[in-house]
This record gives structure tokens, C-alpha cells and sequence, in this order.
């Protein structure tokens, strides 16, 4: 059907949800936002989906909900019996309809006879993905758009691991969900009657404690945490999301006392009437921790976004202002901590690893490389890392060290899959606690490895491309770069190209080698000076980013040769 079509039958329903019927009576009139809601279904891709909340095809509302859980569970009913009724774990997080999407997905699950496992209230994704692995269930399905804007939401399915869920079953989901051309005739089980017969249940505080009890396994200098937590002054946002209460408690438990959360943004807010994007890479998120940390000369200042997956940290210069640390520098710091005190303790292992994607800084590396441990890359997306995690389980090939995404998302231990910015904001409290032991802080703890291991600098620029011809244009931009390699940016020779969708690594002198990876829509370019740039689609988003990591000889240099080489590859798209 057309989009028109598929519109008019939408507003000729009697019996639709109201959330849905109120949009629709809002777009009424203007064909332009009728289009983008229905011109193509939303896209279900290896990260779930993500979208506007509203009316439609390619909108976040209950029928789009109920066509992915639709899609999961028509792949669980291919399974064996035990392991179908293994079930599903859920949880939500702080934004708009995420309880509502969470129990219309339980309802149908229930009807197909499988159980849930559903949160009382908002818990963030590092429990939801701990959770599939504590209770043994078959999946988990998280209810969240992560740091995304007010107006979104999205869904998440995770595998038996506690990883996001794989490739293979992945795209058996995304067939299933292709198959219901009918969104408003899934099956959906009332939801009183699934919890009075136990097919569904509501789970909450016996979790938390389970995962904080693992949690106690982040930190590493008990000694240190008990002589420094009580007097180190520490700010923590939850940015309006699921991570304050999760959070405070980690920090109590491990021994942080002197800690104040912001009092503006502790509480859930699905407006998040605080800031305009509840991102912790924005220098905007952290307004309110920086006036707070001010008055109480803070020490640290951390902001987790509203599934809690990923964190951010400000740190107080000697000038008494705070400057914010990118998710690059912030790994560096934390492997750098994890290391030396794991050395020692004499239990640094000697077949240790650091896990990190493609599109991240070699700042991390570099710190792994002088400790003996080995870094491995692979593609983005916190299930590749999750991967990683399982083959050195199955073979004791390394010992995990720490995995992280240049986006902010950092794991420390493996009892979850999934970036954890609870484990973060444990393990980094510790890491500013050591420094003060010491006098310093952890600003100054960043000045001694720039000086040890060089200066790094890294930018992320994205290109958005919304409504109907957005996807088009981002194929074409990546065609033009896929044929049209470029020979040089802002005057440094590209001495090889990376393409992970053939797997070919190609020198400059035209040289071939495989690279072993799974194939994915990214390219990657090295220059003579050692810089490295990457393009690729966001999954999650109608953009097109593109990566930059240089080194200099002061931070200052490593800066402004990322801001040329962002100018020559805008110059370059133009052309």
C-alpha cells in the first residue's frame, strides 16, 4: 500500500490506542509529517529500533511494539519447549510510554504462552542485560532510546547471553516482524490474567541486590576507597533517568559517602525539563553538576544518560572550572588505574586484554601496550565486545581488562554484556580517589599519561538526514567514498583504506590483505602521519558519522589537526 493508504487506514480505526489517535488528529492536514509516519515501516536492525513516539508505520507506539515482540516471538516458538519457557526479562526506562511498551510486549509474549519477566519500575539497560543472565531467561527486551531527545523511544532485544542479541537470530527477528503485514491483529493476552496465572512477573528488588552484590567485585582497592570515600566530594546526575537509584546505591555500597546527586535532576522526567538532549557528551548536560560541584569544589563530576549505559565526567581544573573528558580519555584513565593497581597487587594477568571498537582511540592502546596487555579490535556495537567476552570464557585465550566505545560506554566487569555506566561510575570514583591520595586530581592524572604516551585528540561529526530521502542520501555518500577513495586529506597521504563491507584492507601501492572481521557498512582510512579516519551509518539514527583520531605534540596541535581534517572531509563530500 501507499503511505497514503496505509494512513487512511489507520484513521478509519474506531479502536485505537489514545496516545496514537491524539497524533494522528495532530498531523491531521499536513502531508509532509503523514508521509514520514508512513511511507515505510520502522527499520528493526541488529540494535532493535529507535524512533519518534507517535501515529504510524515508522513511529514508536504499541502496534509497532507489538509487531517487534510479535517478530521475537515467532522465533522463540521455533525453539524447544524448555528453552521457550525459559522466557523473556524486561525493563524500561524514564522516557514516555517505556512502562506502557513494556507491558504490551509481556502481553504478547503471554500470548504465545511464553513468560516475562517484568520490572516494577524503570531499571537501566546494565540490569536489564544482567538480569537476562541472572534469571537464565532465553531474551530480554529493553524499552529505551538511551540519550536521544524527548520525542523518542526504543526497543532492544538481547540474547541469552545478555548481549545484545547476535546477527543470525537477529535477522531471523527481523523476517518474523517482516511477516506481519497486519500490525493491529497481533494476539495480545490480558495482562491481569498472565499475572494471575504466572506467566508474567513483576521482579524488582531481589534483582538490585543480586547485581549489586557482582558489583562489589568492581572495586579493586578496598584499603583505598575506605580511606579516601568518605571525604572525596562527588556529583552525580542521572540526567531524569533510571541510573539514580542503581547508582547512589553502588556508590554507598563500595564506600563513597561525600557524594551529592543533583537535586534538579534525580527524580525520572520524561521531559527531561532540564536539559534539551539527556546526553553526557554534551557540554550542556553537566550545567547544573558544574554549578553544584562549584559550590562544593567537587572533585569529580559524573553524568550517566537515561538508560544508564553510558557516562560522562567533568574534573576541576586548578582554575576551579570543570572540563569535561571525552569517552576516549576517560577509558585511558580508568585502564590506566585498573593496571597499575592490578600490577600492584601482583594480579595483573599475563594474558590480559583490552576490548575496543574500530572507530575508538589508540590513546587506550597505547596504555595496554606498556603493560603487556594486548588490544583487540573489533566493530561498533557493545556486542562485539560481548563476543570477545564469551570466547575468552571458552577459551582462556586473555583475561578481560575493560571494553569500551569512543561513545561513551565502558564495561569493567563481565557479569553484564552491554555498556555499564553504574560499573563506570563505581570504578571511576576509585580512580578519583586514588589521584587525591596522592594530591592530585583527575585532571591531573590525564596530564601524566599525555606526557607518558603522547598527546591524543579525537572529533565525531555527524551529518543528519531526516524524512523520506534522508536514507537515500546516506547510501549515496557512502558510494561516493566506497568508489571514490580519497588520496589524501587536508595534505596527508591516505597510505590505506579499510572497507569492513568486502573485508579488504588496501595499501597505497594497491597491496590487498583480508580483514577478519564480520562484515559491516564501515570504512576507515590511515594517513602517513598515523591519523585514522572512519565513516559509517549510525544504526540507531538517520545520520552518517564520521571519526577522527590524530596524535600532536601538545593537545592543542592533536586538536587543531582534527578540526582540518573535519574541514577537508567537508570539503571532500562537497566535491
Amino acid at each position: 500500500m501507499s503511505w497514503e493508504e496505509t494512513y487512511a487506514v489507520w484513521n478509519s480505526r474506531t479502536d485505537l490506542d489514545d496516545t496514537v489517535r491524539e497524533d494522528l488528529a495532530r498531523i491531521e492536514g499536513n502531508n509532509e509529517a503523514i508521509e514520514d509516519a508512513f511511507y515505510a515501516p520502522m527499520e528493526f536492525g541488529t540494535a532493535g529500533m529507535r524512533g519518534v513516539i507517535g501515529a504510524g508505520i515508522n513511529r514508536m507506539n504499541i502496534y509497532t511494539v507489538h509487531q517487534a515482540t510479535e517478530g521475537l516471538a515467532r522465533l522463540m516458538d521455533t525453539l524447544d519447549e524448555k528453552t521457550k519457557l525459559r522466557g523473556v526479562a524486561i525493563s524500561y526506562d524514564s522516557r514516555r510510554m517505556s512502562q506502557e511498551f513494556a507491558f504490551e510486549a509481556a502481553k504478547v509474549l503471554g500470548a504465545h504462552g511464553i513468560p516475562s519477566y517484568v520490572f516494577e519500575s524503570l531499571r537501566p539497560t546494565p540490569e536489564l542485560s544482567f538480569t537476562v543472565r541472572h534469571l537464565h531467561t532465553y531474551a530480554g527486551i529493553m524499552i529505551t532510546a538511551s540519550h536521544n531527545p524527548k520525542q523518542y523511544n526504543g526497543y532492544k532485544i538481547y540474547g541469552e547471553d545478555g548481549a545484545q542479541m547476535p546477527p543470525k537470530e537477529s535477522d531471523m527477528i527481523t523476517k518474523y516482524i517482516r511477516e506481519v503485514d497486519d500490525l493491529f491483529a497481533v494476539e495480545v493476552a490480558d495482562k491481569d490474567s498472565l499475572i494471575n496465572d504466572g506467566t508474567l512477573k513483576v521482579i524488582g528488588s531481589e534483582v538490585d541486590e543480586a547485581y549489586l552484590e557482582n558489583a562489589k567485585e568492581v572495586t579493586i582497592d578496598r584499603e583505598l576507597v575506605a580511606e579516601e570515600g568518605k571525604t572525596m566530594k562527588l556529583v552525580f546526575t542521572p540526567l531524569h533517568g533510571a541510573g539514580g537509584m542503581l547508582g547512589e546505591k553502588a556508590l554507598r555500597q563500595a564506600g563513597f559517602e561525600d557524594f551529592t546527586m543533583v537535586p534538579e535532576q534525580a527524580e525520572p522526567d520524561s521531559e527531561f525539563s532540564t536539559v534539551e538532549h539527556p546526553n553526557p557528551e554534551f557540554t550542556e548536560a553537566f550545567d547544573l553538576a558544574i554549578k553544584l560541584g562549584k559550590s562544593q569544589k567537587a572533585d569529580l563530576l559524573v553524568a550517566v544518560d537515561p538508560d544508564a549505559d553510558r557516562l560522562g565526567a567533568a574534573v576541576r581544573q586548578p582554575d576551579g572550572e570543570y572540563e569535561l573528558l571525552t569517552g576516549n580519555q576517560i577509558a585511558a584513565i580508568m585502564l590506566n588505574y585498573i593496571l597499575t593497581a592490578r600490577k600492584n597487587a601482583g594480579t595483573l594477568p599475563d594474558n590480559g586484554a583490552l576490548v575496543k571498537s574500530i572507530v575508538s582511540s589508540e590513546f587506550a592502546a597505547k596504555v595496554a601496550a606498556d603493560f603487556g596487555v594486548d588490544s583487540i579490535n573489533v566493530l561498533t556495537g557493545f556486542k562485539f565486545i560481548a563476543e570477545q567476552i564469551q570466547h575468552f570464557e571458552e577459551t582462556n585465550e586473555h583475561s578481560f581488562m575493560l571494553g569500551f566505545e569512543e561513545s561513551y560506554g565502558y564495561l569493567i566487569r563481565p557479569f553484564v554484556r552491554d555498556k555499564d555506566a553504574i560499573q563506570s561510575l563505581v570504578l571511576l570514583a576509585e580512580v578519583a580517589a586514588f589521584y587525591k591520595k596522592q594530591g592530585k586530581n583527575l585532571y591531573d592524572g590525564l596530564q601524566e599519561l599525555f606526557e607518558k604516551y603522547g598527546y591524543f585528540a579525537e572529533k565525531t561529526t555527524a551529518l543528519t538526514f531526516d524524512g523520506v530521502e534522508g536514507a537515500q542520501e546516506i547510501k549515496n555518500l557512502m558510494i561516493k567514498f566506497r568508489n571514490e577513495t580519497p588520496k589524501e586529506f587536508a595534505g596527508y597521504k591516505v597510505v590505506a583504506a579499510e572497507d569492513y563491507q568486502s573485508s579488504v584492507r588496501t595499501d597505497s601501492e594497491g597491496k590487498s590483505e583480508e580483514i577478519k572481521l564480520p562484515k559491516s557498512n564501515v570504512l576507515k582510512y590511515i594517513l602517513e602521519d598515523g591519523t585514522w579516519i572512519a565513516v559509517r551509518p549510525s544504526g540507531t539514527e538517520p545520520k552518517i558519522k564520521f571519526y577522527i583520531g590524530t596524535q600532536g605534540d601538545s593537545l592543542a596541535q592533536a586538536h587543531e589537526k582534527c578540526d582540518q581534517f573535519d574541514a577537508a572531509i567537508a570539503e571532500y563530500i562537497k566535491k
